[in-house]
Parts: C-alpha cells; structure tokens; sequence
C-alpha cells in the first residue's frame, strides 16, 4: 500500500486499544464488586473468561430491549422480573432475578412497560438508549475475545493506520463498528448482547482486501495472498455462527469497509497510470471530496473548475463508482436505522448468517413469553432464560 513503511505513529490504534483495556479492567473490577469474582462463575462460566452478560448489558452492551419496544415486552400484560445485573443463580424466585428493565439497562433507567391490559408496542416514549451502538465498540466479553480483538488491531490496524493515515483510519472504525451493530440490532436475536471491535477490525480487514485488488499485479503472489486472507475472513464468519455470537456485526462491519475503502483509498494501481496519477504516500497526497489529485492539479476550495479541468474519462468513471459506494452504504444505514426504530420487520432466513440450524442454536437469544409453570419446568425455562440474557419470575422470559 501507498505510504507503507513509514515511521509514523498509529495514534488512533493505540489511544483506542488502551482505552478498550481500560474498559475491560472496568468490566471486571465492576463484575467483581457486583458478584463478588472478577470473572462469572455462576451460575455458569464465561467461556470468554470475563465478566456476566448482565453486567455488560449495564455498562452498555447492545440489548434491544434497552433501544426500543419489543414484541412481548411493551405488551406484556402481567409484569416482568429481569435479571439483576448482579445476578449469579438460575432461581426465577430469588432478588437476582427481580429487577426491572431500568435496572437492568442502566444508564439512568427507561421507560418501563406498562404492564397493563390493553398494553401494544405502540407504547410512548419507548427505550431509546442509541448510544448502545456506539459503546460496545470498546466493551469486550472476556480475556480471550479482547485478546484476539488486540492482536488484530496492533498488527493489522497498526499497518493500515500508518498506510492511510490516523483520520481515514479513524473513519472507517468508527463507522463499520457502527454499521455492524446496526445491522445486528436489525437481524440477530433480540436477547443477544453484543460486544466488541470485531465490526470495526473487520472494517479494516475490507481495506486489507481493497487494497489487494488494487495492486494486484504489483504483487510478488497475489494469489497466495488472497488464499491467506480468506482463510481469515471465513474463519472469522464461521466462528461467529457459535451461538451467542453476533456474525451480522462481522458482515457489516466488512461491507461498510468495502464502501468507505472505495471512497477513501487511492485508486487502484492500474487506474491511476493510466489517468497519469503519482505514487504519493496517503500522508503527503492532497485529497478533495476524497480523491487523490496530482500535485499540478490546483486545490478544489481554490480552482473548482481548475481541479476538474482536464480529467479523464477513467478518472470520472472512477469518480462515479465512488460517489455510488458512498450513497449506496448511507442509503442501507439509513434504512436499517428507519427498520430498526419504526418499522421492526424481520427477515426469516437472515439468521442462518449467524447460526448453524442445529441442536436449536437459531432459537438462542429469542425472546418469548410464557405463563406461570411447575417448579420443574421453571428451572428448564430458566436455564434456558440464562442463555437467552434474560431472567423470570411471574411471567417467565425465555429464550
């Protein structure tokens, strides 16, 4: 890539990484204080090595139903028990699992459903805790989840920071960490909390491949490359079809790198010969509207006309592809947000893109409601709940 080799310093990398340590030192200092072990223990173990989904739903986690009304929650008729954050047992009957969506939520609380005859999802106003699309970002699930996210981000993410340069970088982070859970909140299950920089790091993994293609034949073996980094990339979507993992933040975090890196990088390597561009490093390059321009070409603030005049037909046919990954990504963000907050509709087949059919792994995190039951069956339904990151008592949440 242009502008790779430089001694530059990959500022975003490391003020986003020591936070996101800093965070998890929080997740597991708060988990300690509320449950009395750093790491949860009971009633079950964290495979991850870290803290309780109660817990990371408190400290801002994407849960829908801290965003917006859900089915079965909003028109409840009968009162609902949550799981405390706190909460360490499966017992629908103990003060664990007595707490009220707000308590749950954290944040200063929601509005809680009204439990009443006659109650709708129609319910105003209705959770709105939006910046749980921006949090997760830097909340990890454990030891082992923060670990793998790191190493991507200190090898990867450092090499692509220092080749494009810290706002680029910054850019495209942010925002396919974004657009992953959005698109999550749209499609995965309801109960699922979802955490990580994984949409973001896949982001980058996007520019990776970008730039691939764009150098293609400036490569030594092209072909061995890409073998290495779809490897990776399946890998990465075949993990996240393990229940409880949310792979729609993957794919969207993947697909809005893939717009932005057609924005934002250089054009590609056989293009910009041919429409007569220079091989300048991104840091020393002069971008307008997001395009490289030749240093003989004036500033587009100083000589609007000056800065088209001349181009070729490639260079506005590029242009074009441009603009279109650009209106076309924001068009999907915005419907997805307009689906998310108004519409609510789902797709049947779209969660075989973060499951395996089997062993009921599809059903995980959906979030039903059910009457009062036996002793037996409650204890079935609230192992079930647990899975689920819910809790019951009354009515029964289970997933």
């Amino acid at each position: 890539m242009l502008g790779s080799g430089k001694k530059k310093i990959p500022l975003v990398v490391y003020f986003f990484t020591i936070v996101q340590v800093a965070v998890f030192i929080g997740e597991l200092v708060k988990n300690g204080t509320m449950t009395g072990s750093p790491i949860m223990i009971k009633p079950q173990f964290n495979p991850m090595i870290g803290p309780s989904p109660y817990v990371l739903i408190n400290m801002g986690a994407r849960f829908v139903p801290c965003m917006h009304n859900v089915k079965s929650i909003q028109d409840a008729q009968e009162p609902i028990s949550w799981p405390c954050p706190w909460s360490t047992t499966n017992d629908p009957n103990t003060p664990d699992n007595s707490c009220t969506l707000s308590d749950l939520c954290g944040f200063g609380g929601v509005p809680e459903p009204l439990y009443q005859p006659g109650a709708s999802l129609d319910q105003k106003p209705e959770p709105n805790q939006w910046f749980r699309f921006i949090v997760p970002i830097f909340l990890h699930a454990g030891l082992i989840h923060i670990g793998f996210n790191m190493l991507l981000q200190l090898t990867l993410g450092r090499d692509m920071e220092k080749s494009i340069g810290s706002i680029r970088f910054f850019i495209v982070y942010m925002s396919a960490g974004i657009f992953g859970f959005v698109m999550g909140g749209n499609f995965a299950a309801t109960g699922i909390a979802s955490t990580g920089a994984s949409g973001s790091l896949f982001g980058i993994i996007a520019l990776t491949f970008l730039d691939l293609l764009y150098s293609w034949k400036d490569r030594v073996n092209p072909t061995k490359d890409l073998m290495y980094l779809f490897i990776d990339i399946l890998i990465s979507l075949v993990l996240g079809l393990l229940p409880g993992l949310d792979n729609f933040s993957h794919i969207g975090g993947f697909l809005m790198g893939l717009a932005l890196g057609i924005c934002i990088l250089h054009s590609p390597n056989s293009l910009r010969r041919r429409i007569g561009e220079s091989d300048v490093p991104y840091a020393n390059s002069q971008v307008s509207s997001g395009f490289l321009r030749e240093g003989t070409v004036p500033p587009f603030f100083k000589n609007p006309v000056g800065f088209f005049k001349g181009r070729k037909p490639l260079w506005w046919g590029w242009w074009l592809i441009r603009v279109g990954a650009l209106i076309l990504v924001l068009v999907v963000f915005v419907l997805l947000l307009n689906n998310f907050y108004i519409h609510h509709k789902v797709c049947g087949w779209c969660k075989y893109l973060s499951c395996l059919p089997v062993n009921n792994w599809c059903e995980l995190g959906n979030l039903t409601i059910t009457r009062d039951q036996d002793a037996a069956q409650q204890q079935q339904a609230a192992k079930r709940a647990v899975e689920a990151l819910m809790g019951m008592s009354r009515r029964v949440v289970k997933g």
